[in-house]
């Protein structure tokens, strides 16, 4: 069947090395799909407009996918947008999971140092007002700025937190190592353990 797989990075410093992961996702599988590869110009625009449209366009990229494979640079784990995608991947109950792609090289024959897991600085709690997303800033947890709802409880795929404690979502979701691993010739494989997860 068809994967629809959304690929979620920090655009500037990452770009050649995702879309090294991105060309060995599609040459391999010729059914396989992949969203999250925008042009430069038109994520720039949107990122003028306003934080709202940004959204949209960010919003509209998940649309149709079952997984969103984050693929992890020096400082993905920072980024407003990449925690952004994160975040609707999880309302909208796709299945997760984090490559690191510090091993690949860029344009210039250049490996980068690996930062964190981005789906370690993101994670869920229960209130009596339902469950909420967190994030990790400035060395703490706080509630998650940029979608202040309550999970839909019925789209997560693993169990719900039980109490206040923020539970990290690199918990619930696998990791993998993009050079070290032979991501080349395993990642699609990778990205179906995410869906199977999920029960995508």
């Amino acid at each position: 069947m068809a994967r629809r797989t959304f690929f979620s990075f920090h655009y500037h410093p990452d770009v050649w090395r995702a879309w090294n992961v991105r060309n060995s996702w599609v040459v391999r599988e010729d059914e396989q799909q992949d969203r999250g590869f925008f042009d430069g110009s038109v994520f720039e625009a949107s990122k003028r407009e306003s934080d709202e449209a940004l959204k949209r366009f960010l919003r509209e990229g998940l649309e149709n996918t079952s997984v969103t494979c984050v693929l992890a640079g020096t400082n993905t784990w920072a980024r407003r947008w990449v925690r952004y995608e994160i975040a609707r991947s999880i309302v909208k109950g796709n299945g997760l999971l984090t490559v690191y792609i510090d091993g690949v090289k860029n344009n210039k024959g250049e490996t980068s140092v690996k930062g964190a897991n981005p789906l370690a600085q993101m994670g869920v709690y229960r209130t009596t007002n339902g469950i909420f997303l967190a994030e990790w800033k400035e060395s703490k947890w706080v509630r998650y700025d940029d979608y202040t709802l309550a999970l839909p409880e019925k789209n997560l795929w693993f169990n719900s937190p039980t109490s206040s404690n923020v539970m990290q979502l690199s918990r619930y979701c696998l990791s993998y190592d993009f050079a070290e691993q032979n991501g080349r010739t395993n990642i699609g494989g990778w990205v179906e353990t995410a869906a199977a997860l999920a029960g995508k």
